[in-house]
């Protein structure tokens, strides 16, 4: 079994699109107007519209809800892409901060409030 992606519920595609693809640099396919998926050479992050999980009813994830997911990305320069990202960060959580088992992380918020991690392990 492989992990193939972790897709975020959101009422504004268009928007959490455009922060994840300044986030990442990657260029966000999208096969609909509802749908968005940026491709990474580990895994994806896809973006969807409350649209494609209506059939759901009740059950469905409700957008900009999240208090239980961190969205990690691996960083070469933690430092760096903080500083490359300052335009576009809005709710910083933690700036570049040395974790005490060594990884450097920095953490804020996307536009919808869930939460997400750029970090780097520390070098051997």
């Amino acid at each position: 079994m492989d992990l193939a992606s972790i897709r975020i519920i959101t009422h504004d595609v268009d928007r959490l699109t455009r922060f994840y693809e300044a986030v990442t640099g990657v260029t966000a396919t999208r096969p609909a107007p509802v749908f968005a998926e940026l491709r990474t050479t580990s895994g994806t992050v896809a973006i969807a519209s409350t649209a494609t999980v209506a059939m759901l009813g009740d059950s469905a994830p409700q957008p900009a809800s999240n208090n239980s997911i961190i969205i990690e990305f691996l960083v070469t320069d933690v430092d760096a892409e903080f500083a490359r990202l300052g335009d576009v960060l809005d709710d910083v959580v933690l700036p570049p901060t040395t974790m005490p088992w060594g990884n450097r992380s920095t953490l804020f918020r996307d536009p919808d409030g869930n939460l997400v991690n750029l970090f780097s392990r520390p070098a051997l």
